[in-house]
């Protein structure tokens, strides 16, 4: 599944991921390869990653926005610690 992060200044993240786990505003939640087309509002929290190969990254996002369709995401977001 390919996944970018986006803030307003740069590309923070692009390539291949096995899941994402993020903060929805309902609630924490995972996307994994052939999700249901998705488009859900992020709030303030930590946002995980795992590759393939098992490497997981830890993001702190303020608010934003993710689309998942296709096995491809795309989080958009205001900033990324």
């Amino acid at each position: 599944m390919n996944l970018e992060i986006i803030t307003p200044t740069q590309k923070i993240f692009a390539g291949e991921i096995k899941l994402i786990q993020l903060p929805g505003v309902k609630g924490s939640f995972e996307i994994l390869k052939k999700h249901a087309p998705i488009v859900s509002i992020l709030e303030k929290g930590k946002m995980r990653i795992v590759t393939h190969e098992g490497e997981e990254t830890l993001f702190e996002i303020e608010s934003g926005v993710v689309e998942a369709s296709t096995n491809s995401v795309i989080v958009l977001t205001e900033s990324v610690k």
